[in-house]
């Protein structure tokens, strides 16, 4: 039978993220010591109400509407409201499991050529190629923060100004923890509405900004902007798998339509997690505590372990979201190309090999291979005792609070500091 078949997708990788995941799982099952900066999966425990939520609806076993639980679409459209300023209607609210999926389908719906700014999160890329989209990177700088400029917008978009367009623009970024300021988006959306580019907002982590200041491009371009969002980060429940698109009134046409691909592909969201989400995005002082903490944290730790690498030779930007850093180690090129490591990819295979440092190389991410850049996931901790242990302390959370409550995160900045020196001299 092989012989007879041939596949339609040929030169696609598996996530990378989801890979470094399951190499680290093997490595330990060897019996290796693994600090685990790879997957990005939040640290923090799904919250108590939200968990009591999934166990009262356990026995929910029917169908639930295509687009999702009504209760669950106003909770998702009233939590933007509410984070943003901007409204939405729940009837243009589409859930989904994990904004993943959604993302996906929507560059599988729609007949355009798919924008990213380099560097963008692993899976928009092989997204698009599965969908058969043609896809194009545009350039940004370190010195930018890797956020992508108007004027790089502007200039690929005059190369041809008719050709239907799609921007996938998430912040605060996967990989490199950085974010979009107002007066950012403002300049980005007068772009997009100029040259009518469609923009996917992915905003998964809009809640792990680490000063609680996230602004939404919709509030800037709301008929030319889709919002992605999901409890995967802020909610700790990535393995749950619910995320959701809300579409404005102007792309309901859109909204239709991606109704009817979810009816054909997925049909709907697992029914006790949509109950259990409902709970979430109805929010309440639990989850505000939850989040104001669990910000804290991160931002503590982020800044520590930029510092740390700082310190060590490497050009690295203070993240300002989520719980990613992206490290450059160009200024010790020509001494790590004397140990034979010359792509981001060997650095990466080298320092897990000799410190068991789980890391991204740059180049999964659009950036190129020569570049020396890689991704650092900073959650290898017990988030529920680093949550006990802010929730105990008003002072600010300084180095003893990491070695205590982060020890192997900051294990790993140890060993990564110790072994960059070394191997550049």
């Amino acid at each position: 039978m092989a012989d007879r078949l041939t596949l339609q997708v040929r030169n696609v990788r598996p996530s990378a993220t989801l890979a470094i995941h399951e190499l680290s799982d093997a490595l330990i099952k060897e019996g290796r010591k693994v600090y685990r900066l790879g997957l990005g999966q939040s640290p923090f425990p799904v919250p108590p109400s939200v968990v009591q939520a999934l166990r009262d609806h356990a026995h929910e076993k029917d169908y639930l509407p295509v687009r999702g639980l009504p209760a669950l679409r106003e909770a998702i459209a009233d939590h933007v409201l509410r984070n943003t300023g901007v409204n939405y209607s729940p009837g243009l609210v589409q859930t989904g499991p994990g904004s993943k999926e959604l993302i996906f389908l929507t560059q599988l719906i729609l007949d355009v050529e798919v924008l990213l700014p380099s560097p963008s999160w692993v899976s928009y890329q092989p997204q698009a190629k599965l969908a058969g989209r043609e896809l194009s990177w545009l350039a940004t700088r370190r010195a930018d923060y890797w956020n992508l400029r108007p004027e790089v917008l502007e200039a690929h978009c005059v190369k041809g100004p008719k050709r239907p367009r799609l921007l996938i623009l998430n912040y605060p970024n996967n990989p490199t923890g950085a974010t979009l300021d107002e007066a950012a988006l403002i300049e980005l959306a007068a772009v997009a509405r100029a040259h009518g580019v469609l923009v996917i907002s992915d905003e998964i982590y809009g809640l792990v900004d680490h000063e609680g200041t996230h602004a939404t491009l919709s509030k800037y371009y709301h008929e030319g902007t889709i919002v992605s969002t999901g409890i995967s980060k802020w909610c700790g429940a990535g393995g749950w798998r619910l995320g959701a698109l809300l579409f404005p009134e102007e792309l309901r046409w859109l909204a239709d339509a991606m109704a009817v691909t979810a009816s054909e592909t997925f049909s709907s969201v697992s029914a006790p997690i949509q109950y259990a989400g409902t709970v979430a995005y109805q929010g309440g002082p639990e989850i505000d505590e939850y989040l104001r903490h669990s910000r804290r944290i991160m931002r503590a730790l982020g800044r520590s372990c930029a510092s740390a690498l700082a310190g060590c030779g490497l050009v690295v930007n203070r993240p300002r979201g989520g719980f990613y850093l992206f490290p450059s180690a160009t200024p010790l090129t020509e001494g790590l190309k004397t140990r034979g490591i010359e792509t981001s990819e060997a650095l990466c295979n080298q320092l897990l090999a000799d410190t068991g440092v789980a890391l991204l190389p740059g180049s999964v991410f659009g950036r190129p291979p020569d570049e020396l850049t890689f991704r650092l996931s900073y959650v290898d901790f017990d988030g529920h005792a680093a949550l006990q242990g802010s929730m105990a302390t008003a002072a600010d959370l300084d180095e003893d609070f990491l070695k205590t409550y982060c020890p192997r995160v900051v294990d790993a900045m140890a060993a990564m500091v110790a072994w960059f020196p070394k191997l550049a001299q």
